[in-house]
């Protein structure tokens, strides 16, 4: 895939980013972006499970800074600005949406967590004793 996005939207009210690619448009809500944020503090380094992150429900983007001719940098209001979302990045989450977010929602049931920021702890790694 090698698709540009014929256009990328913030839509603040709603906390979505909206971004088409040629027959495509999604709409991807800034909470699922930075829950599966390209970032190593998400992903990690090489093929180990992502970090679950809780309590980002009212999570809003503060700024979005193109980079080069193939990314956008997402900046969170949590501080949070170390992913570069690839044009590939942008639609396979698009694409994966459902699936993605069904599996984030177990994990977050499964772990303790809450959406919301109202737990104490909202960050689960495995192994982490």
């Amino acid at each position: 895939m090698n698709q540009v996005p014929s256009a990328i939207k913030l839509h603040q009210k709603s906390r979505q980013l909206e971004v088409c690619f040629s027959g495509n448009t999604y709409f991807l809500p800034y909470e699922y972006l930075r829950v599966f944020s390209p970032s190593a503090e998400v992903r990690g380094h090489g093929n180990q499970e992502l970090t679950l992150v809780g309590g980002k429900k009212h999570i809003t983007v503060t700024d979005v800074e193109p980079v080069g001719q193939y990314a956008i940098k997402l900046s969170f209001d949590d501080g949070h600005d170390s992913g570069l979302y690839t044009w590939q990045t942008l639609f396979e989450l698009g694409r994966d949406q459902t699936t993605n977010w069904q599996t984030y929602l177990k994990r977050l049931e499964a772990a303790g967590l809450s959406r919301s920021a109202d737990k104490s702890v909202n960050v689960y790694t495995p192994n982490s004793n």
